[in-house]
């Protein structure tokens, strides 16, 4: 079957209209509220379209988040590992903090636990992926000399990221722009790595 550019406009303007209620229903029910049946009747869709491309409304709402973290926070390459970190840590926590994508994500992992497929979902749609771009953008800056050869990059992306997601899973303070600058200053001085100008917080931040 050849699918035709017309339809394949179709279904992009559907995915995204989807994708848009749901997140717009996330904004005013909250999470625990949002069904398919309503993603659909917002949507302008059916059902049937919806679980075509989705087997639950968790899967939904993930994609619409994956989308927009992707977009936000891509791993840019400057030149200076600890100005990118900076960067790419803020945009996630600008995201997280921002209606209905915070909320919307702590959803989907309050149902990690307990369905197994979500879980592998989650980690082969957003965790892993964003994870190997992390690994790769420092992979780069060891390249350049900016961090040691022998440096375990796997476990410094654990490092960076872990104190972010921690805090919005316990809803603990949203961490500002000092402190994910001290975050990165201490993580790259544990990996010994070393820069022209250091890795101190950049003037006039907090």
């Amino acid at each position: 079957m050849i699918t035709s550019p017309s339809s394949l406009r179709r279904s992009e303007r559907s995915r995204r209209a989807i994708l848009e209620a749901a997140l717009e229903l996330c904004t005013e029910k909250g999470y625990g509220r949002v069904t398919i049946e309503a993603i659909a009747a917002r949507a302008g869709v059916s059902k049937k379209t919806i679980y075509r491309w989705w087997p639950a409304k968790s899967a939904v709402i993930l994609e619409a988040f994956t989308d927009a973290l992707v977009g936000t926070t891509p791993f840019i390459d400057t030149g200076d590992i600890a100005a990118d970190l900076r960067d790419n840590l803020m945009g996630a926590v600008r995201l997280l903090s921002t209606p209905p994508f915070g909320p919307a994500y702590a959803g989907i992992l309050s149902e990690v636990h307990h369905d197994d497929g979500l879980a592998e979902t989650v980690r082969a749609k957003l965790v892993d992926p964003r994870f190997e771009e992390a690994v790769a953008r420092l992979r780069r800056a060891q390249a350049q000399g900016q961090i040691p050869a022998d440096a375990d990059l796997p476990l410094a992306v654990e490092m960076l990221y872990g104190p972010v997601y921690y805090r919005h899973v316990l809803r603990k303070p949203v961490p500002d722009e000092e402190t994910i600058a001290a975050l990165v200053t201490q993580v790259l001085r544990a990996l010994g790595a070393r820069a022209p100008d250091g890795f101190g917080v950049p003037e006039g931040v907090g």
